[in-house]
């Protein structure tokens, strides 16, 4: 089960945007606002806390043109369950979102909330499901990190090209307008590149008619 959730965000991870502080599954900063002290579980089964409280992110959370910005806050409703192999999390990140829209690049604000289900294997846990080192949280020092799952869970359920609304005509691609605000019927005479030099051509001598005009008046007159 957790081979094959590793395998169905592998993609999403590649294009977060992780954090500057990251720290492998092996490892787990104290001072990291998303690390939880499980001491009190022990290694009783059956054993739960349930932990509500606000932390601040240090870094951004999200992918390259949507996220949760640095510094904001992220609420946090969680479980922690003492099972057999470790501490399993199950609940609910949210936080606020900032972003440009993929099509015209206005603000794009909004809320994420994303829900967690995770196995912290104690260090010692050799069963089926805690022996792959590269897909399995470990707990270091009566501590879990849940860095790494909400990096993951946030940019797997943010949109990769977030839009401001789904009918956004995005930009004129000769003068760069927003269309949303543009004139309607907004459009440029695109002239044929092979043409082109003929067309200048053309205008120069127009321009150069325009100019004599006057001096053929004044002889008339």
């Amino acid at each position: 089960m957790i081979r094959d959730r590793q395998r169905m965000v592998q993609f999403v991870s590649d294009h977060a945007v992780t954090s500057e502080a990251s720290h492998g599954p092996g490892s787990a900063p104290r001072r990291d606002p998303f690390v939880l002290d499980v001491r009190s579980l022990g290694r009783r089964p059956g054993t739960m806390s349930e932990v509500h409280k606000t932390v601040t992110t240090p870094d951004k959370l999200g992918v390259e043109m949507i996220g949760i910005p640095a510094g904001s806050d992220v609420d946090l409703d969680l479980r922690l369950e003492s099972v057999s192999e470790g501490i399993l999390v199950t609940g609910t990140a949210c936080g606020e979102t900032e972003g440009q829209c993929s099509r015209c690049l206005e603000p794009v604000d909004g809320t994420v909330t994303v829900f967690l289900t995770e196995l912290f294997a104690y260090p010692d846990s050799v069963t089926e499901q805690t022996t792959e080192e590269d897909d399995v949280h470990r707990i270091v020092d009566d501590r879990i990190d849940l860095e790494q799952s909400i990096i993951d869970a946030v940019a797997l359920e943010l949109p990769m090209s977030p839009l401001c609304s789904e009918d956004c005509p995005g930009l004129c691609q000769v003068c760069g307008i927003r269309l949303a605000v543009a004139e309607p019927g907004h459009a440029h005479e695109l002239i044929d590149p092979r043409w082109a030099g003929l067309a200048n051509k053309f205008s120069e001598l127009s321009d150069g008619e325009t100019a004599a005009e006057p001096d053929t008046q004044e002889r008339r007159d």
